[in-house]
């Protein structure tokens, strides 16, 4: 399971608050921690951080129209572009230089540097990694369809994860098409594509290229 653990999929000097993973394996871990993170984290940001209503903080530099709505708990973080009725519906972190774009939600997850979420995406229970990037219409579902906890299946193993609510994982500069669903318990590698209209869940290992109907090939990169 070593290539869907944090050091695998994340860089961790790519977002201010790298130390909400102390003390975890998997980066599915945080996602109960990120409330009570942002709540402790945030009355001890610094004078670039501003305070614009309860319990959500935002760096400078950063856009939000005024048609979008943000719940706390919240961090934004600096030069983050907010668009047209986004809706932070709390516990998030958006590290800085990120695109959260119009009629775009974020719920209970944490996304890194220069992560773009840009045209109409779900994004619940989900961690982002640096430079990801999710096409329009890209669905990260959270829950399960039948009861029971979200696992994780790799090969032939299987994490249990004890989230009943936990989409997915982007590692660095993913990037997913157009259109495309990744169902709970996804890990997507780092560097790695997936093509649009594609139903995505498990593992696709880092520099790989999804080409849908569980077809998986080597990604050149140049």
């Amino acid at each position: 399971m070593e290539k869907i653990k944090i050091n695998a999929l994340l860089d961790l000097t790519q977002t201010e608050f790298a130390d909400i993973f102390d003390g975890c394996e998997y980066p599915h871990e945080i996602l109960p921690l990120i409330k009570e993170y942002i709540l402790k984290k945030g009355p001890s940001l610094g004078n670039d951080y501003t305070m614009i209503k309860e319990n959500v903080w935002v760096g400078t530099g950063t856009e939000i129209a005024e048609t979008a709505f943000i719940k706390g708990p919240a961090i934004i973080g600096h030069n983050v572009e907010i668009r047209q009725s986004a809706f932070i519906r709390g516990n998030a972190v958006i590290g800085d230089n990120s695109v959260i774009g119009n009629s775009t939600e974020i719920k209970n997850s944490f996304l890194f540097n220069k992560v773009q979420t840009p045209h109409f995406n779900y994004v619940g229970d989900s961690v982002l990694g640096f430079h990801a990037h999710i096409g329009a219409g890209v669905i990260l579902s959270n829950v399960r369809s039948i009861p029971g906890n979200v696992k994780i299946h790799c090969g032939d193993e299987t994490i249990e994860t004890g989230l009943r609510k936990f989409s997915a994982i982007l590692g660095d500069n993913a990037e997913i098409g157009c259109n495309s669903v990744l169902n709970p318990g996804t890990v997507i590698g780092r560097n790695s594509v997936v093509y649009p209209l594609s139903n995505v869940r498990g593992v696709i290992p880092e520099n790989s290229i999804y080409k849908g109907n569980g077809v998986i090939s080597e990604r050149e990169i140049r």
